[in-house]
């Protein structure tokens, strides 16, 4: 009788947990079955019944995607790749933020429109200048190729979350820190970086994912040095048009997925204050 009260008084919470169950449910079940045909042997991958569950799991899928004579490269790169884009863009996006939100000077709202604007192009509208610039750079084959332009890709997204947070913290508080001695550098890593730093969490993560997963710039820049690719590459390996092996692609991307899992984890608090919103006064 309780439990029915309790819904018969809430029947909007009750709803809307509901509709959040649904959803998950659904945002989760391509995860679900990608772990699953990981696990399942080639005949039950191919059969034209698919079930939503295994008898008899294996692990052939995985000992294949690890035999893999490069797949540990493929690995070190993306993470190479990825770490870099998070550390560059973090770094550059505070630093700006902080000029556009705690300094006036000519064009300020004509740079932050520009930020916006950056967001609304297509990658893929980018992708062939961008080749160009690589290889005028001689930076084609190279790492480089894909972390320089996930960089850029970043920094527009970066600044203008950032520049919320920064705008967040106190005036009051710097001009406090300035009449107890401290330098602009003092208060601007001591004070004001430990403040943000929800903020550039949540950005960081939105930077991680995105070269992580990167599969377009991986193969428009990365052409003929095999050993420079990243892990999105590896998925070509095992996917060929006349007989492709699902049962290695579900593996591989699987791998690929724990790697942003664990990130998750270990961001999870920071990332659900810094979503959250910035420092109040």
């Amino acid at each position: 009788m309780n439990l029915l009260s309790r819904f018969t008084r809430r029947p909007g919470r009750t709803a809307a947990e509901a509709t959040a169950l649904v959803v998950a449910a659904v945002v989760a079940f391509p995860l679900y079955w990608m772990v699953l045909s990981a696990f399942k042997p080639a005949g039950e991958i191919r059969s034209g019944e698919p079930r939503p569950w295994t008898s008899a799991p294996t692990l052939d899928s995985f000992r294949r995607v690890f035999g893999q004579q490069d797949f540990g490269r493929y690995f070190l790169n993306s993470v190479v790749v990825a770490v870099a884009v998070v550390i560059a863009s973090a770094f550059i996006a505070f630093l700006a933020a902080t000029a556009v939100t705690r300094f006036r000077f000519r064009l300020r709202t004509t740079l932050l429109i520009m930020f916006l604007v950056a967001q609304m192009v297509p990658v893929e509208a980018l992708t062939i200048p961008l080749f160009f610039v690589m290889r005028d750079l001689g930076q084609l084959n190279t790492l480089w190729s894909l972390i320089l332009p996930h960089i850029a890709f970043s920094l527009p997204f970066a600044i203008w979350m950032l520049r919320g947070f920064v705008k967040g913290v106190p005036e009051a508080l710097e001009e406090a820190a300035y009449m107890d001695g401290a330098s602009r550098t003092r208060f601007l890593w001591q004070i004001l970086f430990p403040l943000v730093l929800p903020g550039l969490v949540a950005t960081s993560v939105f930077s991680f994912i995105s070269a992580w997963n990167d599969f377009l710039f991986a193969k428009s820049f990365i052409i003929s040095d095999i050993s420079q690719s990243t892990l999105p590459m590896a998925l070509l390996v095992f996917y060929k048009p006349d007989d492709p092996d699902w049962g290695g692609v579900m593996a591989a991307s699987t791998v690929m997925t724990i790697p942003v899992l664990v990130f998750f984890v270990l961001v999870q608090r920071r990332l659900v204050s810094g979503l959250g919103g910035a420092v109040k006064d």
